[in-house]
C-alpha cells in the first residue's frame, strides 16, 4: 500500500493553529517576447514569483530606510514597490487561494482555515477532506480496504498553472499554500502550508520526560507528553504512527525506541529498527527514517528529528512531528509524484509538512527561543538550498517559490518588538529582539540569490499574501452573543465549561462563531436545526454587523471590529452561498480568541493575550496589506492579489478566462 488514502484522522483533527539595481529590469515587453513563443516550451520572457508569507510593508519600508534590504531596494528602484491588497478575510490559505485562482473566496470557496458542517455545527478544516474507502473486507479484526479512499483538495476552480499547462506554459511551484492534495497537472507542484505530518495532524510533536508536564491540547495539532522513567540508565518508551486502515477501530500504530543513558557523561544513544544513534546534551540529530508497519505486507516511512534536551538531572527529548518521507510518500505531496522522491535524492530528507516550525513545541515551552530558531533555521537553509537548485534549472516559463518563514517567526516573536504586548519581556528582547528584522534581512538574501541568477529577460515578483499586527487581546464571539440573546445553551454545565456547543439549545439559538473570522446565522433550510427564516436573515444579518462595529474594549477605549463584512456584499463568484455569513475584521491589536474558534463561551468577553503566538493577521484587511516589488513597473496603484493572478498570465499572453476577476498589474495602463 503505497499511500494512505483513508486515515480518518486527516478528517477530524486538522487544523492549523494556529502571515532594489536597475539593471535587472531590462528585458523585452510581455508584448513583444510573446507575440512569437506563445505555445512553446520555451518562453523567451520567464516569470519568477517569491512569495514571502506575512511580509509586512511598513516593517519593510522601516527597514529600507534604515538601510538593511539592499536587494529590495535595487528591485524596488528597477520598477515598483507598493501595498498589496489582500483577501478577506486575510488568512494565509484564503489569501494564497485568491492568488492561485484569481478570485476572491467566491469564486475558490476557501473562506477560513476552519467551516463548520452544518449538518452537526461542528468545526471541519477548510481546505481538504479525507474520504475513506467505501468498500472493505471484513476478515475477523483485520479490515481490508477493497477501494481506495481519497484525500480532497477543497479549492475550487483552476489554479494559474493549469491554465498555464493548456498553453504549454512550463511551471514549477514551490510549496504554495492551499494546494494539498496538489491538484492534477503535469507541471512542477510541491505542496505547502496544508499538508499535514503522517499522521494527519498539522503537527503533532512528542516530548518524553520524567518531569511533570503538561502542554496545551491543539485542534489538529500540538504535541504530545510521554511520561518515562530512567531505570538502569535507560529509557523505553514508544513513537505513536498513523492509524491502522487495516485494523478494527483503526488503532494507533507506533514504533518502541530506547535509549540508553552514559552514566557519566551527557550524552545517550538511542535505538529503534535498524537505527542506532548518539546524541550529545543540546544536539540534533539529522532526519531519521522511521517505519510504521500496518500488517506484515504493509508499511508506511515517515522522517524525524531528536533533540536531548536535557539528560540530567530531568531526561527531556524532544522528537519533531513524524513528516511524511519524500523518498517514500505516504500521501500525495507533489505532482509528478516523481518530483518529491527527485528532490530527496539531490537533497535526501527534508520538511514536508506544511508549516514546518514548530510554533506549538515553543508555546508550551517544550522548546525555549533558541531551540526553535535553531530548527527553523534548517528549515531557511534548506529552502536556500533548493531555490537555488530550482534557479539552475529555470530555463522557461513561471517559477513560484515560498517562504514560510517570515511568518511564523513574526507569529512568535512579534511580543518582543511590542512593549505594550501582555507578553513583552526586556530580557528576551534583548535577546531575541531582533529576530524580525533578521528574518526580513534572511528574505532580502534570497532576493540577492534570485537576482544574481536569473537573466535579464526574467519579470521578478516579490509578494507577501498579508502583513501584520499585534496580537494583544482576543474577542470571544460566542461569548458576545450568549451575552447579547443570540446564543442560548441548555442547563448543565457553566457556559467556560462548554466546547464544541455542546449544550446548545439550537431551538433558540439565532447564530454562532466558527473559524478565526466567521459568523454564521442559525438559517432554517441549511443547518440541521435553523431557526432563522430567509425573510428575517437580512435585517439579523445589519443588526448583528451594526452592534458588533460599536464593541470597544473597556481597558482600551479601542473598538475591536473595525468591519462586519456581509458576505453577500463583498462577495461573488460560484460559492457565495457556502460563505460564512459575516466576516470580522478586527481592528488592528485585536483578533478572535482562542477558545471561541471552535465553540467554546470564556468567561470574559474581551480578554489579555499572554502567549508567545504575539503577531497575527485577522484584522480588516486595509490595515495589513501585504507587499507587491517587482522590475517592472506596475499599472495599477492599488494591486490585489487576484491582480498579480491576471499579471502573470498577461505576461505570457495568455486570454485571461472570465472567471478571473483581478486586473493586469504589469504593463502600461490601458
Amino acid at each position: 500500500m503505497g499511500r494512505i488514502k483513508n486515515d480518518e484522522a486527516l478528517k477530524r483533527r486538522e487544523f492549523l493553529q494556529l502571515i532594489l539595481g536597475s539593471s535587472v529590469g531590462l528585458f523585452l515587453s510581455p508584448a513583444q517576447a510573446f507575440m512569437r513563443t506563445t505555445g512553446q516550451k520555451e518562453t523567451e520572457l520567464k516569470v519568477l514569483a517569491l512569495g514571502f508569507d506575512g511580509m509586512d510593508p511598513n516593517l519593510v519600508n522601516r527597514y529600507l530606510k534604515e538601510g538593511k534590504l539592499p536587494y529590495f531596494q535595487k528591485l524596488a528602484a528597477s520598477g515598483s514597490f507598493l501595498p498589496l491588497q489582500s483577501s478577506l478575510p486575510p488568512q494565509s490559505p484564503v489569501a494564497w487561494a485568491n492568488f492561485i485562482n484569481g478570485t476572491d473566496p467566491g469564486g475558490h470557496a476557501i473562506f477560513d482555515f476552519v467551516h463548520r458542517d452544518p449538518k452537526n455545527y461542528l468545526p471541519i478544516f477548510s481546505a481538504s477532506e479525507s474520504l475513506p474507502s467505501e468498500h472493505n473486507l471484513k476478515l475477523g479484526k483485520l479490515i481490508v480496504p477493497i477501494s481506495g479512499g481519497e484525500i480532497r483538495n477543497l479549492r475550487q476552480g483552476r489554479a494559474f498553472w493549469q491554465i498555464l499547462e493548456d498553453y504549454d506554459i512550463p511551471s514549477t511551484i514551490f510549496k504554495i499554500p492551499s494546494n494539498y492534495p496538489p491538484v492534477e497537472t503535469k507541471q512542477k507542484t510541491l505542496s505547502g502550508m496544508g499538508t499535514p505530518d503522517l499522521k494527519g495532524y498539522y503537527g503533532l510533536f512528542n516530548y518524553y520526560t520524567n518531569e511533570y508536564k503538561t502542554v496545551t491540547e491543539e485542534y489538529g495539532g500540538g504535541g504530545r507528553v510521554h511520561d518515562v522513567y530512567v531505570i538502569g540508565n535507560r529509557v523505553e518508551a514508544r513513537i505513536p504512527g498513523p492509524n491502522n486502515p487495516f485494523k478494527e477501530g483503526h488503532p494507533e500504530t507506533y514504533v518502541n525506541f530506547k535509549v540508553f543513558l552514559d552514566p557519566v557523561n551527557p550524552v545517550a544513544k538511542i535505538q529503534y529498527q535498524d537505527q542506532e544513534f548518539i546524541l550529545r546534551e543540546k544536539e540534533w540529530s539529522d532526519w531519521k527514517k522511521i517505519r510504521f508497519e500496518f500488517i506484515p505486507t504493509q508499511s508506511v516511512s515517515g522522517i524525524c528529528l531528536f533533540y536531548l534536551k536535557e539528560l540530567r538531572p530531568k531526561f527531556k527529548l524532544y522528537v519533531s512531528p513524524i513528516n511524511i518521507d519524500p523518498a517514500e510518500p505516504a500521501l500525495p505531496i507533489s505532482t509528478p509524484e516523481s518530483y518529491a522522491r527527485e528532490l530527496a535524492r539531490k537533497f535526501g530528507p527534508f520538511f514536508t509538512k506544511g508549516l514546518p516550525a514548530d510554533t506549538a513545541a515553543l508555546e508550551n515551552d517544550i522548546l525555549d527561543e533558541k531551540e526553535f530558531l535553531y530548527q527553523d533555521d534548517l528549515i531557511y537553509q534548506e529552502s536556500m538550498a533548493m531555490l537555488e537548485e530550482e534557479l539552475k534549472n529555470f530555463h522557461s516559463g513561471l517559477l513560484f517559490y515560498y517562504f514560510s518563514n517570515t511568518d511564523q517567526r513574526q507569529h512568535m516573536f512579534f511580543r518582543l518588538i511590542d512593549r505594550n504586548h501582555p507578553a513583552y519581556d526586556e530580557n528576551l528582547a534583548k535577546e531575541f529582539g531582533q529576530v524580525i528584522e533578521n528574518t526580513y534581512r534572511e528574505m532580502d538574501k534570497a532576493l540577492q540569490l534570485a537576482m544574481e541568477k536569473v537573466d535579464r529577460r526574467t519579470l521578478i515578483i516579490v509578494m507577501s499574501d498579508h502583513g501584520f499586527c499585534p496580537f494583544r487581546r482576543g474577542f470571544n464571539l460566542n461569548t458576545w452573543l450568549l451575552r447579547n440573546g443570540y446564543h442560548y445553551l441548555r442547563p448543565g454545565l457553566r457556559p467556560e465549561e462548554v466546547t464544541l456547543f455542546q449544550t446548545t439549545d439550537w431551538a433558540r439559538t439565532r447564530a454562532y462563531g466558527v473559524g478565526l473570522n466567521a459568523l454564521y446565522l442559525n438559517l432554517k433550510g441549511r443547518e440541521a436545526q435553523g431557526i432563522v427564516s430567509p425573510e428575517e436573515k437580512g435585517a439579523l444579518l445589519k443588526e448583528l454587523a451594526s452592534k458588533l462595529e460599536q464593541v470597544t474594549d473597556p481597558l482600551t477605549g479601542e473598538r475591536v471590529i473595525l468591519k462586519a463584512y456581509l458576505s453577500q456584499e463583498v462577495f461573488r463568484g460560484p460559492y457565495v452561498s457556502e460563505a460564512p455569513d459575516i466576516i470580522l475584521g478586527f481592528n488592528r491589536n485585536y483578533r478572535i480568541s482562542w477558545n471561541s474558534p471552535l465553540g467554546n463561551f470564556p468567561r470574559e468577553i474581551i480578554e489579555s493575550n499572554p502567549q508567545k503566538w504575539s503577531g497575527d493577521h485577522m484584522a480588516a484587511p486595509g490595515l495589513i496589506p501585504g507587499i507587491l516589488l517587482a522590475n517592472e513597473p506596475a499599472r495599477l496603484q492599488d494591486p490585489a492579489l487576484e491582480d498579480i493572478t491576471a499579471g502573470i498570465l498577461s505576461a505570457f499572453a495568455v486570454k485571461i478566462p472570465p472567471e478571473i476577476t483581478g486586473r493586469p498589474a504589469f504593463g502600461k495602463p490601458d
